[in-house]
């Protein structure tokens, strides 16, 4: 490939670059995630880019070379399982997407979590799974099993596609997130039709990129819940209004609760794995109140997965 011809159509700044045909996005990504391209055209394509933005053609084609070398991995019988993606960790408040997860799971819907961490400043999701008792399989026939046995398994992301690991791995070295961390919420292993992708983002312009996504990837009888995250974990936020967008056979419909106002509901600063575990544990015992919107969360996804 002519990498400094790409860099020099995608590379112009936000306003006089070119965006890359679909054909053209997917033949990149797939290099990227190869390894196959060199360590300063690579830095030079993912920082521009950033700056760039990605097109609809870009994200298709990266998606269909992430797809393309994603490991597959048998789904259990059963509602579909629903993805939780997990990069980001506590920061200020409580995690509670190990919450969400185990109520799915409690209720017979199949929920795999996987993802990787390397911020400094935030608490991994994986100690925090790991004080709860789920730890992340060791291999891909073990999370299939542990689907299908209890409905919950955590897997590393480099176990499910390593280039892409290997990509989001660049965050530390380049000083930003990359394309890699946006593609990776719209990882899904199992055959068509059977995963429910919880796409959680933060930035609002992320929400009509991903809008115009989710359509294509849930034609064939998949489905999707598009929200707003919370600290860039997967749980809805606990005080602010829902933004609950569901996509099933390529539509989309918005789920938003019949109350859509803020609530002035506490937020739990414990974010040690311990304190957030046992916090986790309380609302599961009924010792603790779950909050309304992780209810709602989980509402809408048990009707994405069983419908």
């Amino acid at each position: 490939m002519d990498y400094a011809t790409l860099i020099k159509e995608v590379g112009r700044g936000a306003r006089g670059a070119r965006d890359l045909r679909r054909e053209q996005a997917e033949q990149l990504f797939g290099a990227m995630l190869d390894g196959q391209v060199p360590d300063l055209e690579l830095g030079a394509l993912l920082i521009a880019l950033r700056v760039k933005g990605e097109s609809a053609d870009e994200v298709a084609g990266f998606l269909a070379a992430m797809q393309a070398r994603t490991a597959a991995m048998a789904a259990p019988e059963g509602p579909r399982t629903v993805l939780l993606p997990s990069f980001n960790g506590a920061r200020k408040q409580a995690n509670l997407m190990p919450l969400v997860a185990q109520l799915l799971a409690r209720e017979g819907v199949p929920v795999l979590v996987f993802g990787r961490h390397d911020f400094d400043s935030r608490v991994s999701p994986f100690e925090l799974l790991d004080a709860l008792g789920l730890r992340a399989s060791p291999t891909l026939a073990g999370a299939e099993q542990q689907l299908t046995t209890r409905r919950l398994a955590v897997l590393p992301l480099q176990m499910l596609n390593p280039g892409l690991n290997a990509l989001m791995a660049l965050r530390p070295r380049l000083g930003v997130r990359n394309s890699a961390h946006s593609l990776a919420k719209l990882l899904d292993p199992f055959p068509a039709g059977r995963g429910v992708r919880v796409v959680a983002v933060t930035h609002p312009e992320y929400l009509d990129s991903m809008a115009a996504a989710l359509p294509g990837l849930t034609a064939q009888g998949g489905r999707a819940l598009l929200m707003r995250a919370s600290e860039g974990e997967a749980y809805a936020h606990l005080r602010r209004k829902a933004h609950l967008i569901g996509f099933q056979d390529g539509r989309a419909a918005p789920l938003h609760a019949a109350d859509t106002a803020d609530l002035d509901w506490p937020l739990s600063p414990a974010c040690t794995p311990d304190e957030n575990a046992a916090l986790i544990r309380a609302m599961l015992d009924g010792r603790e109140a779950i909050p309304p919107r992780i209810v709602e969360q989980v509402t809408v996804l048990r009707l994405l997965a069983t419908n």
